[in-house]
């Protein structure tokens, strides 16, 4: 997979006019992220089916806390029934420092996003569903059917439980990481849940899902890569932070300010540490070099938010970049 992730922060036509320039740029998938401060994600998402024909399209990533499980899973079933059979389920947490802004708890993630997709593959076979765990369902099921014959279900993990789940249970991984130290590190608790995934469920896609920033002058790279990475280092885990030598006050003082939705604060917090920890920041060259260091690990790659300054010219880069990995491979 050559992925992208489209932020609908802009409106859903821009998102469309993206979307329509990643399929021309050889990306074979795009995400839209989802968070309540955006644009929905979903009606972004159906801008792109009808101005594309052969990427595929999902949600990247969808929390099962803020909408109900079956709720979601019908939602992605009507885009893989919009989009002709094209849709992928990218579904995770979510970030806890805006999930708390809408009154949720955070609690019992792994368990949580597991009974979410599992139920919703049952829905999207055609199969009414009981269920009684992190969430209630009584008798629901879809009064339609889905597109293709299966929807790919790709979990948002970055802990080591998520990661072993993802592999053992989903058909791929999206890892939110950036640097070849922690995907390396994740790499491993990857084949640890391989060696207990059925064979029945066939291969697992490994996919880095990283930040990128790309433009021709370095500093404005850099500079684009801030608000991504200060939602990043405020969720990252204290192992993560020691990993890269960071701050956890300062990351949790990041979090704070996002949380009071006090956004300029929390960009400005960002240390040039943190970009090179979170991000994959800098000039064509610089961004290949750090790439090559990530597919060292992982089957697939996702260039996420913030891509570059200039958006159409940061599709064209990435894309160049990553078809000239792909065509090596």
């Amino acid at each position: 997979m050559i992925g992208i992730e489209l932020t609908p922060e802009h409106p859903v036509s821009r998102i469309a006019e993206l979307g329509e320039r990643a399929e021309s740029n050889g990306f074979d998938t795009v995400f839209s992220s989802c968070h309540y401060n955006n644009r929905d994600p979903f009606v972004a998402l159906d801008r792109i089916a009808r101005r594309t024909e052969r990427v595929r399209i999902g949600p990247g990533i969808a929390n099962p806390y803020e909408i109900h499980p079956v709720t979601l899973a019908s939602r992605v079933a009507s885009l893989d029934e919009s989009s002709g059979g094209r849709a992928v389920y990218g579904i995770g947490p979510g970030d806890r420092s805006t999930l708390e802004n809408l009154g949720f708890e955070h609690d019992r993630a792994l368990r949580r996003v597991l009974e979410s997709f599992k139920t919703a593959q049952k829905l999207f076979a055609g199969d009414r569903v009981d269920h009684d765990g992190t969430f209630e369902a009584t008798d629901a099921g879809l009064n339609f059917g889905i597109e293709s014959e299966s929807i790919p279900v790709y979990v948002g993990a970055q802990g080591p439980h998520m990661i072993r789940m993802s592999a053992k249970h989903a058909d791929g991984m999206l890892l939110n990481a950036s640097h070849p130290k922690d995907v390396a590190w994740a790499a491993e608790r990857v084949e640890s849940g391989l060696s207990d995934r059925p064979a029945e469920r066939g291969e697992f896609d490994f996919a880095a899902y990283a930040s990128v920033s790309l433009a021709s002058d370095e500093d404005a790279a850099r500079e684009a890569a801030r608000p991504p990475v200060a939602f990043i280092a405020s969720g990252a885990a204290p192992p993560v932070l020691e990993r890269h030598g960071i701050d956890g006050e300062a990351a949790a003082e990041i979090g704070s300010h996002i949380s009071a939705g006090e956004f300029d604060a929390a960009f400005e917090g960002v240390t040039p540490g943190m970009i090179d920890a979170f991000c994959i920041a800098g000039t064509p060259e610089t961004v290949a070099d750090r790439i090559d260091g990530v597919m060292e690990h992982v089957d697939s790659f996702v260039a996420g938010s913030p891509l570059g300054p200039d958006l159409e010219e940061a599709i064209r880069l990435a894309g160049s970049v990553l078809r000239d990995r792909t065509d090596r491979s």
